[in-house]
């Protein structure tokens, strides 16, 4: 097992990283061509539409993917039973979805809206009919055929999209992706993994995992609306312009985290499932990908805080440089958020989901308390920025307390170790940039970007090499045997 541990961690790490960036590269040359085709106001129009659909998906998820993945009992006859339901539930959501379009148009005062989403509403019925499939290759960690079927599906989506905005189709060549891609990837998985599907299906099998589903479908819930309670309010309360500059520093900043922990994250649960018998195992195996993140996390977030203004210009331009205080803010938020982001994988991987609902609970209580002070009391994009970081840093503190306390029920302090040496080295990297900062001023943006950037990765690896941490990385996979 110790041995299949360290093969299927990487060999999941390197396909889910393959995935990831040649997707991202594919998107970028996709969202280019069809910006020049495509007006900013019909873009405007499809993110509204996908932040409410969004919404219904979570309410048809249910948190059914993870406690498949987590549930290694489940026989053929369970699996037929819970796909049944989802069909069923799938359309359920989108039929609301689709009734719905005509009061979310008026509510937007957008009339585009109505076909819009009654589109889209396809979409939502693939997404919640693909769980129980998609959950199976997870479960059972096939991520090459994942990470080759994703690329393939996207690359095609994308140029369909784009063939269709070349003949004209408008705002509608961007409901084609997700719509192809949900009914593609569904049609893919169901191959794969195929079905049956009743007329009527057994409650019973639900209620092996809803004990856990529904404290996941909670989380997924609470932890929706207090990621998106900031913008709602800034929008309305401060106003629509400090809200794009808010939007923008918050995207920029969240690039790093999504990029960095997007090859990981999808990778934890599946794998450190195998050891929900065996907390000290997973707890172990925990620590090495925590002291990984903390090396990479920690010292970004001190590059990021020094070329805070480069970032800005570099890739939104002058206009928005009233973002770059906003961004140099939360960019001291992203080595924490690096590292919990992958909390929840520990919690689903321990059976301990109602434990990762308390936790959700208490962290949105304190970011909504954080944004309700920041807009009401100081009234400043600065002030949000400054009391988001803080509950990030709160957030941290409680959860992985409740996580070593009451679900891996284990000390605490070989945790609190794994951060000594990122930290001495964030320190160091800090007092050097700040030195170097003041008693040298570089008027183009590229070349200080540049010049930092050298000036970090020459002091970060000569704090490796001196430390000998690529030994400690070199042996990781060992440890993992």
């Amino acid at each position: 097992m110790q041995v299949s541990l360290k093969k299927d961690f990487f060999t999941g790490v390197t396909y889910n990283a393959i995935s990831k960036y040649s997707g991202i590269i594919v998107s970028l040359i996709v969202s280019a061509v069809l910006a020049r085709l495509i007006t900013p106001e019909d873009f405007g129009v499809i993110a509204v539409a996908m932040v409410i659909i969004t919404f219904f998906s979570i309410l048809s998820d249910l948190g059914l993917a993870p406690a498949i993945i987590q549930n290694k009992s489940l026989t053929k006859e369970n699996l037929s039973d819970i796909f049944t339901f989802t069909v069923w539930l799938g359309i359920i959501i989108s039929l609301g979805f689709f009734f719905s379009s005509w009061a979310i148009a008026s509510y937007y005062q957008m009339s585009d809206l109505t076909n819009i989403c009654q589109i889209l509403s396809i979409n939502l019925f693939f997404v919640t009919v693909n769980i129980v499939p998609s959950a199976l290759l997870y479960r059972n960690k096939e991520f090459k055929f994942i990470a080759f079927r994703t690329f393939t599906v996207q690359f095609l989506g994308g140029l369909i999209s784009i063939i269709a905005a070349l003949n004209g189709a408008g705002l509608y060549a961007l409901l084609i992706n997700p719509i192809f891609s949900s009914a593609t990837l569904f049609i893919v998985n169901i191959l794969r993994y195929p079905q049956k599907m009743k007329i009527i299906f057994n409650i019973s099998s639900l209620k092996i995992i809803l004990s856990y589903s529904s404290y996941q479908f909670l989380f997924n819930l609470i932890n929706y609306f207090s990621r998106n309670l900031d913008k709602l309010l800034i929008g309305k309360y401060m106003g629509m312009s400090l809200l794009g500059y808010y939007e923008k520093s918050y995207r920029l900043m969240m690039l790093p985290l999504q990029n960095i922990t997007y090859a990981i994250t999808p990778v934890m649960h599946p794998i450190f499932s195998d050891f929900q018998n065996d907390l000290k195992k997973l707890s172990s195996s925990y620590l090495k990908v925590v002291r990984l993140l903390a090396f990479i996390g920690f010292p970004l977030s001190i590059l990021l805080w020094f070329t805070a203004r480069e970032a800005v210009l570099i890739v939104f331009g002058d206009q928005w440089i009233n973002s770059i205080p906003v961004f140099q803010i939360l960019s001291l938020s992203v080595g924490i958020q690096i590292i919990l982001s992958t909390s929840g994988a520990i919690f689903q991987a321990a059976n301990a989901t109602k434990l990762l609902f308390i936790s959700g609970l208490l962290s949105s209580i304190l970011n909504v308390s954080g944004i309700l002070i920041g807009i009401f009391i100081f009234n400043s994009l600065i002030a949000v920025a400054w009391c988001i970081t803080i509950t990030f840093t709160m957030n941290f503190i409680q959860c992985y307390y409740i996580m070593y306390r009451y679900t891996l029920k284990t000390s605490i302090i070989n945790f609190v170790k794994q951060f000594i040496s990122p930290i001495i080295l964030s320190i160091i990297l800090f007092s050097i940039l700040l030195f170097i900062s003041q008693l040298i001023t570089i008027s183009n943006i590229f070349i200080s970007a540049l010049f930092k950037s050298l000036i970090f990765i020459l002091i970060y690896g000569l704090y490796i090499q001196l430390t000998k941490e690529f030994d400690i990385y070199r042996k990781l996979k060992n440890k993992l045997r």
